[in-house]
C-alpha cells in the first residue's frame, strides 16, 4: 500500500515546536513533503521545507504561502496550528491583549487559508486542517479569552466548510484536551505547585493523562488524508474523554 501522503504538499503553521512538530513529523512519515510557518524556524525538522512567517501580518503569510507552493509546485494541506495560549477571567485581560490574541489564533487562521486557497483549488485532495480546543465546547476556569478565540475557530471551520465543500476542498478541525506541549510546561512552571499542578490537569481528563503532542498528530493526518474524502465540517476531540464522559473520582 501507498503512503497515504505520497505526492502531496502541505504547510504546517506553528510547526517547529509542540503540536505542530508532531504533525510536521506525521506528515513527513506519510510520504509528504511539508513546508514549516513558524516565526522561528530554528528547531523545525529538518527533513521540512522551513519559512520563517508571521501569520498576524498578511504580507508575511502571502509571500510565505507562495513560497511553499512555487517550492512544492502546488500545495494540498494547509494545517492551522499556529497559535498562543492565554489565561485569565473575563476581567483578566485588557483589549489590547483580546485584540493580539484573536489576531493570531483566528485571524492568522482566515490569513492563512485565504492565502491559500488559489493553490488548493488546483488540487484533488485539498484539506485545511485548523486546530481548535476542547474549550470551544466546554468549560474550563480561568480561560475566557482563549475559550472565545477557539469557539470561533470551531465556528469559523464549519462556515468554511460549507463555503468550499463544493469546490473539493475540505475543512476540518481537531480539539484537543490539555496537551503535553511546552506551552503547558511554562503554565506548570509558573504554578505554585507544578507537580500537584500537573496532577489535577491529568485527573480532569478522564484517562487521568495529558494527551501526546503524537496523537493530536494522528487526528489530523487522519482529517488530511485523501482516503477520509467525505469528512468535512467535523471538530475531532482528543481530550482523554473530557468532552463527553462523565466518570467516578478515583478514590
Amino acid at each position: 500500500m501507498s503512503l497515504e501522503f505520497d505526492g502531496l504538499h502541505a504547510i504546517v503553521t506553528g510547526g517547529a515546536s509542540g503540536i505542530g512538530a508532531a504533525v510536521v513529523d506525521r506528515l513527513l512519515e506519510g510520504g509528504a513533503r511539508v513546508a514549516v510557518l513558524d516565526v522561528s524556524i530554528a528547531a523545525a525538522n529538518p527533513a521540512a521545507y522551513g519559512i520563517e512567517a508571521d501569520v498576524s501580518s498578511d504580507a508575511s503569510v502571502r509571500a510565505a504561502v507562495a513560497e511553499a507552493a512555487a517550492e512544492f509546485g502546488g500545495l494540498d494541506i494547509v494545517v492551522n496550528n499556529a497559535g498562543i495560549g492565554a489565561q485569565g477571567t473575563v476581567e483578566d485581560n485588557d483589549d489590547d491583549e483580546w485584540a493580539r490574541v484573536l489576531d493570531i489564533n483566528v485571524i492568522g487562521m482566515a490569513r492563512v487559508s485565504r492565502a491559500a486557497m488559489p493553490y488548493l483549488r488546483e488540487s484533488s485532495s485539498a484539506s485545511i486542517v485548523n486546530i481548535s480546543s476542547i474549550v470551544a465546547t466546554a468549560g474550563l476556569p480561568s480561560r475566557a479569552l482563549y475559550s472565545a478565540s477557539k469557539g470561533a475557530v470551531l465556528a469559523l471551520t464549519k462556515a468554511m466548510a460549507a463555503d468550499h465543500v463544493r469546490e473539493g476542498i475540505r475543512v476540518n478541525c481537531v480539539s484537543p484536551g490539555t496537551t503535553d506541549t511546552p506551552w503547558v510546561a511554562r503554565l506548570l512552571a509558573s504554578a505554585a505547585d507544578p507537580e500537584a499542578e500537573r496532577a489535577a490537569l491529568a485527573a480532569r481528563q478522564p484517562q487521568g493523562r495529558l494527551v501526546t503532542p503524537a496523537e493530536i498528530a494522528e487526528a489530523v493526518a487522519y482529517l488530511a488524508s485523501p482516503r477520509n474524502a467525505s469528512t468535512t465540517g467535523v471538530s475531532l476531540a482528543v481530550d482523554g474523554g473530557l468532552q463527553e464522559l462523565r466518570v467516578r473520582p478515583v478514590q
